[in-house]
Parts: C-alpha cells; sequence; structure tokens
C-alpha cells in the first residue's frame, strides 16, 4: 500500500534537504520513475483511501474530495480528458498531471488556482470577445447614423431658407446716404409681414399679379447686453417720405410723400429699408420677410397660443369665428385673429397693431415657458416652419446664423420683451391715414438709436399718469434728472385674459 500511494504521489521528499525544497533537476521525473507507477484499470478509480491518503501525503495542495476518482491526485476530471479505457492515453495524462504537481506544488500550496478552477479550454472567452465586438460596431453605427440625421436635419433647415440678395445690392448702391451704427453690439432687425396673396397665400384675397404689400411692419431693437429686446410698430398707413427706388423691372421711381406700405410696393424690401432708415435715423443692421403660411405654421408648432375674448368674433372676412373667454388659437385662427379689422374694437389700423403685439408677446412667452428654445425636439418644429417662409438678407440666411440669434435672445426676461407703436395721430389732411406725433416719436428713435431703455405701460395706465402730471413743471416728481421715456405697449409677461 505504501509503495502505491508513492508512485501515484510524484517523486519522494529526499531525506537530505529541509521539507519543501526540491533539488535542481528534478522537477521532472527520473528515468523509469513511470515505470514504478501502479496503474487502475481501465474504468476503475483507485481506493478511496489511497486517494485521500495521496491527497495528504503528497501536500501538494490540490483537491483531495475530487469527485473523479481516479487517483492521479490532480483534481482534474479525467472524464473531460481520458476517455475510459484508453489505459495508455490515461497513463500519459497521469504522468502529466504528476509533472505539474511537482513543478508548481509550492506556488499552488500558497493559495494559487486549482487546474480545475481554470476554464477547461478558452472556449469561454472566445464566446465573449466577438460580442463585444459587435457592441463597438453597433455604437459606431449608432453614431454615423446620428451624425448623417443631424446633418441632414441641419442642411434641410438650412436650404429652406430663402437669402434676398437683390435687397442687399441695391442696399450697397446707396451706401452712402445710409445711418452709421452707433453701437456696434446692439442689433436693429427689420420684420415685414407681407401680404402678397400669390402661391398658397392666394386663398386669403385676390391675387393681382403676385404684387405684395408690407402687411405688417416691426423694428427690433435688440440691446447691446442682450436684457431687453424693444419691438415698435410702424403703421401701414403712416404718412412718410419714400426715397427714390429701383423697381423689380430695373426702372426707378421718384421721391413721394405717402403712405408707409407704398415703399414695399414700389421697391421691395430695399425700399422698405431705406425709407425706415430716412425715417427713425436707425441703421439697420437685418431683416426678415415672412408671409401667412409661415406665422401660421410657427404657432402650430407650439401647439397653439392662448388669448382671452371679451365677446365672441365671427369675421367672414378674416375666416374667424370663436365664442368669448380663455381658448388656445391654432396657427389658422392666430391669423385670422391679427388680421381681422373690421368686426374688432373701432376697425382701426392702430388698434389690430396692438393686438398684433400682444398676440406676439404671448407667442413669445409660450416658448419661453414650454422650455421651446432649449429643446432641440422641439425648437425644430419652429426653426422648420419659420425657415420654410422666411426670406432675409445674406447675414441670416444660415442656419447657425438664425440660431445664434434666438440664443442671444431666450435669457431676455420676458417682461423685458416689449412691444409698441410708434406715437402717431391722424393725418391732419386725412383722418383715413397716420402721422407721426412730435417731439415722443423722435425721442423714441433717439433711445433706440443710442440703445437706452424704454418702458412700456398699458394705455390707460399710462394716461392717468399723463393727467398726473399736469401743470407740473418737467422735471417735478422724476426720480432721476432724466427719466426713461415711457410709452403705451405691452410686454411678453402679460396675460391676455387679465386685461
Amino acid at each position: 500500500m505504501d509503495a502505491d500511494v508513492t508512485d501515484s504521489a510524484g517523486t519522494p521528499a529526499d531525506p537530505d534537504l529541509p521539507a519543501g525544497d526540491t533539488p535542481q533537476g528534478r522537477s521532472q521525473e527520473e528515468p523509469g520513475a513511470a515505470d514504478s507507477k501502479k496503474e487502475p484499470e481501465p474504468g476503475k478509480g483507485a481506493p478511496q483511501g489511497e486517494a485521500a491518503d495521496t491527497g495528504t501525503e503528497a501536500g501538494s495542495g490540490t483537491d483531495s474530495d475530487s469527485d473523479d476518482g481516479d487517483g492521479d491526485g490532480d483534481g482534474d476530471d479525467s472524464d473531460a480528458h481520458v476517455p475510459q479505457g484508453s489505459g495508455d492515453d490515461g497513463k500519459a495524462d497521469a504522468d502529466a498531471g504528476t509533472d505539474s504537481v511537482d513543478g508548481e506544488g509550492e506556488g499552488r500550496a500558497a493559495g494559487a488556482q486549482t487546474w480545475a478552477d481554470h476554464p477547461k479550454d478558452g472556449s469561454a472567452s472566445h464566446r465573449k470577445r466577438p460580442w463585444l465586438r459587435w457592441a463597438a460596431l453597433g455604437a459606431s453605427f449608432l453614431v454615423m447614423i446620428s451624425a448623417g440625421a443631424g446633418w441632414w436635419l441641419y442642411k434641410k433647415l438650412d436650404g429652406n431658407i430663402t437669402t434676398d440678395t437683390s435687397a442687399a445690392a441695391e442696399l450697397k448702391v446707396y451706401e452712402k446716404e445710409r445711418p452709421t451704427p452707433v453701437v456696434m453690439d446692439a442689433q436693429n432687425i427689420l420684420l415685414i409681414g407681407s401680404d402678397s396673396r400669390s402661391g398658397d397665400n392666394k386663398k386669403y384675397g385676390r391675387d393681382d399679379g403676385g404684387s405684395q404689400r408690407s402687411d405688417t411692419t416691426i423694428l427690433l431693437h435688440l440691446a447691446a447686453d442682450r436684457k431687453s429686446a424693444t419691438a415698435v410698430s410702424l403703421p401701414r398707413d403712416l404718412m412718410v417720405e419714400v426715397p427714390k427706388c429701383r423697381t423689380g423691372d430695373d426702372k426707378e421711381t421718384r421721391e413721394q410723400f405717402t403712405q408707409f406700405n407704398s415703399a414695399f410696393e414700389l421697391g421691395g424690401t430695399a425700399c422698405t429699408i431705406r425709407t425706415v432708415e430716412r425715417l427713425t435715423g436707425i441703421r439697420i443692421d437685418h431683416h426678415m420677410v415672412v408671409d401667412f403660411n409661415g406665422f401660421k405654421d410657427m404657432v402650430d408648432a407650439v401647439d397653439g397660443v392662448e388669448i382671452c375674448l371679451k365677446e365672441p368674433i365671427d369675421d367672414k372676412d378674416a375666416r374667424l369665428e370663436l365664442p368669448a373667454g380663455r381658448q388656445t388659437l391654432n396657427g389658422e385662427e392666430a391669423l385670422g385673429y391679427v388680421r381681422a379689422r373690421k368686426t374688432l374694437g373701432d376697425g382701426s389700423d392702430t388698434e389690430r397693431m396692438e393686438r398684433q403685439q400682444k398676440f406676439l408677446g404671448a407667442l413669445v412667452n409660450k416658448m419661453q415657458s414650454n422650455g421651446v428654445l432649449l429643446n432641440p425636439t422641439r425648437l425644430y418644429p419652429v426653426l422648420d416652419a419659420a425657415t420654410k417662409s422666411l426670406t432675409t438678407d445674406p447675414g441670416l440666411d444660415s442656419l447657425r446664423d438664425l440660431y445664434d440669434l434666438v440664443r442671444s435672445m431666450r435669457d431676455v426676461p420676458t417682461d423685458q420683451v416689449q412691444f409698441l407703436t410708434v406715437p402717431r395721430q391722424p393725418y391732419r389732411q386725412n383722418v383715413n391715414r397716420d402721422e407721426l406725433v412730435e417731439p415722443d416719436a423722435s425721442e423714441l428713435f433717439k433711445q433706440l438709436r443710442e440703445d437706452k431703455p424704454v418702458a412700456v405701460v398699458p394705455a390707460d395706465e399710462l394716461k392717468e399718469k399723463e393727467k398726473a402730471q399736469d401743470g407740473k413743471p418737467d422735471d417735478a416728481g422724476s426720480e432721476s434728472p432724466t427719466p426713461t421715456p415711457t410709452y403705451s405697449g405691452s410686454s411678453a409677461a402679460d396675460d391676455l385674459c387679465e386685461q
């Protein structure tokens, strides 16, 4: 029995050496050592007692409780490597196991993993690596798809914008007579609402050969510090000096004193810009022309705008029928609301401009309060709607330019987004036309030109303030020597249902 234990445990320890030491050259079996081993019969394992003695006396650190029962002491599963009945192969494997124990016994006794703890082969790692590669490829593919989709969306929006090169060329011809900018970082943008009935707009009226007039014109002043924005409406019936302008068929019109919206019909955008610059002394940096459909689509893109009506509306010309009270208007209804004239209020263009200003304020408030300007997924439909019906100068004809403009305005407080109409009154020679109220209009233009603040209050509040100051010196009750000029108007923070 002792001989069997010695053979199966490997080379016996040398009594002349300290325990655990192995002399050099004995890491491999001595010749003939394999012949002295006693092989188990094929298909039979060594007796349990021998397996236990082997694990104890060899001190190899192998698992003596191995369930393979082959008596080789290496803890390996013979069924996984050696088919039963293959005596020679089994002997070779046993020898290899013995050599491994002899050469690595000390390291394994120190707590290294046993052979049984290692994978039988590299198949597990090979199975994982392809999945890692596929995951990396999938991620790369998604990045490429996202980048491609982003580029496609950018090009689509960018391609929606129409560039008005003719206006830029016309303005360059008259550059010497144009005002010079006073504050470089401030921006003055002329917003023109076209009432052209051509194309998709023909359902809103008769198309007289595609001619167009400026239905709404707003001078938007962005302060240099971008802490305020002031939108000044210019009445379409305001009597002004229109300079000589070049027409579409390369003819030149005469200088004339006529109503403001004639400038757009006579000489297009360039003529309108030059008329505004002559009237105000303010250099126009950029311009935008938006038609009916662009306005409708922008309202729909923000899921409508809420208003309040004191009385119901039934206006066939404006294609508008609405009940009284609080309600949300879609794009088509909103267009009818801002264009209605005959059936609302006194039917004047001045009252219609005030209604337009309040609606635009509600639109701005809706965009800021709902996070549209900060959310790309919500901002995209707005930009898509705006750019489809937008014509602008080369300085604003790219999506990047428009985005930079919107981004510069998104932090302006809504109570500092102000709307007002240039001080006006009925024209003395024709009550159906308007004229400026001086010196109020000139003071307003000077404040904007020099990028100084203006204030707006509701009309009834302004009237009460003016009555309270009647008979007092100009500087009486003023908190400062140069108080901020105050005008009748509204802000984007106003609630239309609380007025």
